[in-house]
């Protein structure tokens, strides 16, 4: 019998809205890039994953250092933005950046390890593909078991320039691998959720039991606590949240 699992509720979409007013109020600037530039750092590498609150699929990573010399008008955190736009950001991204990289940590590894640690992996396996190396790391929220100096910055994602493109880098990336992924699995919607914990997508479970990509600790973790768990994707998942605001400000 597939397991049960139980429904959101309005408070946990609340949360999710006032985060993303909070985060709507911070300015993306290169300013921790500076600091470290003008600390002797040359290469400065932004680091953010993506994926963390999914019920399914990998955790994402990239790791990006921006041209000094070269502006990217628009970064800004991910979430903040409309699918259309991360794409167009990505391309001029790829193009313009010094180096970038994108690391996969996969659904197995994060029930082995738990997500915290499978996110740590991630975005330090990006960072050991950049070409040329980075000597200074400006990180989302957390300090990375990498040699080199790093600064972690609470909502860097909305504060660093660098931070945000390597969200935005790992976003389209993740988006485009679950995309492909939603043809095999139609059951749960994921070309629409991404894997996180819709109403539909909970439904789905209820209904059909998990798919060989779902993460089995997530599952477990949502059946055993699930207000706890859901306020944990909801804050997650805002990405979704302000995605339809964007869709529907400019229909």
């Amino acid at each position: 019998m597939p397991p049960r699992f139980q429904l959101g509720d309005e408070p946990a979409i609340s949360r999710s809205a006032a985060k993303l007013r909070l985060l709507k109020t911070l300015r993306c600037t290169t300013d921790y890039e500076k600091q470290a530039w003008q600390a002797g750092a040359r290469l400065v590498a932004g680091v953010d994953e993506v994926g963390r609150g999914s019920l399914f699929g990998p955790v994402v990573a990239a790791a990006v250092v921006l041209d000094p010399n070269y502006r990217i008008r628009g970064l800004r955190d991910s979430k903040l933005l409309p699918a259309a736009r991360r794409e167009k950001l990505a391309e001029r991204i790829r193009e313009h950046a010094v180096c970038w990289a994108v690391a996969v940590v996969s659904h197995l590894r994060i029930d082995e390890i738990n997500i915290y640690q499978a996110s740590r992996q991630a975005m330090a396996e990006a960072v050991a593909q950049l070409m040329p190396a980075p000597d200074h790391l400006l990180v989302d929220a957390m300090k990375l078991d990498c040699a080199m100096t790093q600064t972690a910055i609470i909502h860097g994602d909305a504060l660093s320039a660098s931070i945000a493109a390597a969200s935005i880098i790992a976003k389209v990336e993740r988006d485009r691998m679950i995309c492909e992924l939603a043809a095999e699995y139609p059951h749960y919607h994921l070309a629409q959720n991404k894997g996180y914990g819709t109403r539909k997508h909970l439904e789905a479970l209820r209904e059909h039991g998990p798919s060989p990509l779902h993460r089995m600790s997530f599952l477990t973790w949502l059946e055993q606590s699930p207000q706890p768990a859901l306020a944990f994707m909801e804050e997650e998942k805002i990405e979704e949240v302000a995605e339809a605001i964007a869709t529907a400000v400019t229909e």
